[in-house]
């Protein structure tokens, strides 16, 4: 399998396919490269060359111990950049994947990055603090820790049911999405998961936000209900220089897989634009 070994001597999974200008996808938690299939499949048809990466500790990456903290993730996505020597870049990063770009740049700048996309990610701040009185309270993700200790198998199965939107009224649950989910969860170390619960919800992207000039498209849907659409991108888009605020109504977390072609076409439009 393709794999770029970090500085570290951590192996990094990643999926490069097709040619032509470069789109990078990062994945949220506790997911993998492969959540992207259906966007990778839409780009590269279309003359894109597209590339996605297992986060250390997540999927076929390999499983660390240490490490597992957002400027590693960021330092990682900076070495697959620089190995495949990659420019003029589109990245794309959903939930916690959404953080990892948004901390890229903010650390390494945009010198090789053209445009982003951040959708239902996790920036600026997502746990609730005196200064961030619209975060979800600390005991949200306490209760995440808990679950993803105590059987993550069974969590991760009923961790679907929200992250889709299923739970809603006349949502008809797609079981090959939930189990695609399911599986991706458990081909992960539980360590590395259990040390990015703090990552997706206890780091502050805001400084890095307020760096970026390049154009971002801030997508969400209204109906998130893990990753709430009021303390992360309405916040996210007025901390940016150059945003441009997408809202679904009604959309959840993983609008990407319930409303495949609305959210590809929106991106390709904000991509050639």
């Amino acid at each position: 399998m393709p794999a770029i070994t970090t500085k570290d001597g951590t192996e990094i999974f990643y999926k490069d396919w097709g040619s032509g200008r470069p789109i990078v996808f990062s994945h949220g938690w506790p997911l993998t490269a492969d959540d992207w299939d259906a966007q990778m499949m839409f780009f590269g048809e279309r003359g894109y060359r597209v590339i996605a990466h297992d986060r250390r500790s997540h999927g076929r990456s390999g499983q660390t111990w240490d490490g597992n903290h957002m400027d590693q993730y960021a330092d990682d996505l900076a070495e697959l950049i620089k190995t495949l020597g990659l420019k003029d870049i589109i990245l794309i990063g959903h939930s916690t994947g959404g953080g990892e770009i948004t901390r890229y740049m903010g650390r390494h700048g945009t010198k090789k990055v053209a445009k982003a996309v951040l959708y239902g990610a996790v920036p600026p701040l997502m746990v609730q603090t005196p200064g961030n009185p619209d975060g979800l309270p600390i005991s949200v993700f306490d209760d995440i820790r808990k679950g993803t200790l105590g059987d993550r198998s069974q969590f991760y199965k009923d961790l679907t049911m929200p992250f889709f939107g299923y739970n809603r009224d006349g949502v008809e649950p797609s079981e090959g999405v939930r189990n695609q989910f399911w599986l991706q969860g458990m081909m992960g170390g539980i360590k590395g998961q259990y040390d990015c619960i703090h990552e997706f919800s206890e780091v502050d992207f805001t400084d890095d936000l307020k760096s970026i000039e390049i154009p971002v498209l801030v997508c969400h849907g209204d109906d998130d209900q893990i990753v709430p659409i009021g303390a992360s991108a309405m916040k996210s888009s007025k901390l940016l220089k150059n945003a441009t605020l997408k809202v679904w109504p009604g959309g959840p977390h993983g609008f990407s897989h319930t409303h495949t072609d609305t959210f590809n076409a929106d991106v390709l439009a904000f991509i050639e634009a």
